[in-house]
């Protein structure tokens, strides 16, 4: 009887020593695994501006005949510093309206530093009535399509971040809010875009 219980204690600790071996590889191939996926982020596309430049300077009247600054240099004694960020949208858009409220908490929680700016074309009455439907009334609209071709937007919704200096920190396609946030991580890390960061992470 005390043979069968050594025996079965000793078995025992195998089967847990084997099992802590297995849950220590799987921890590594899992650490492996998570070294390899690309992180979320908003895919640049665009043929027309790069990244760290100077963002195209333009002035333009928003919905409410209000005319606002696009691009150039938002020094301190203009503005404080802020940045901007264009989010070029449609109101035929389901992507573009499943992330207005993202949108709406990422400018009450970056109020200090940035300038949200939405930005579209076509019929004013359609822009205006999709303000009223989706109670944007508070955002800064523009309706420009003269905005949109500066700028190299051909696919929404689309997102351009200008620094301070008015130079263009981040851009990209933005499908989700892990893409909307990563415009800003870019900027506060000086990484332009998805694409900059995994040929910054290659070896050499």
């Amino acid at each position: 009887m005390v043979d069968v219980l050594i025996i079965s204690q000793i078995f025992l600790w195998i089967a847990v020593i084997a099992l802590g071996v297995l849950c220590f590889a799987l921890t590594r191939q899992i650490g492996v695994l998570y070294e390899r996926i690309a992180p979320a982020g908003a895919l640049s596309m665009n043929e027309t501006l790069k990244a760290g430049q100077m963002a195209p300077a333009i002035t333009l009247p928003d919905l409410t005949g209000q005319r606002v600054d696009i691009g150039g240099a938002r020094d301190k004694g203009r503005s404080d510093g802020r940045s901007q960020l264009l989010f070029f949208l449609s109101p035929d858009c389901p992507v573009c309206k499943s992330l207005l409220p993202a949108l709406r908490s990422l400018r009450t929680a970056e109020r200090d530093w940035l300038d949200v700016v939405l930005a579209s074309d076509g019929a004013a009455g359609a822009h205006r009535e999709f303000i009223r439907d989706q109670g944007l009334a508070d955002f800064v609209y523009i309706n420009s399509e003269h905005l949109g071709r500066q700028y190299g937007v051909s696919k929404l919704p689309y997102g351009v971040l200008i620094d301070e200096t008015g130079r263009i920190a981040a851009m990209g396609l933005v499908n989700s809010r892990e893409h909307l946030d990563s415009l800003l991580t870019a900027k506060h890390q000086g990484v332009h875009s998805i694409q900059d960061y995994l040929n910054r992470r290659k070896p050499a």
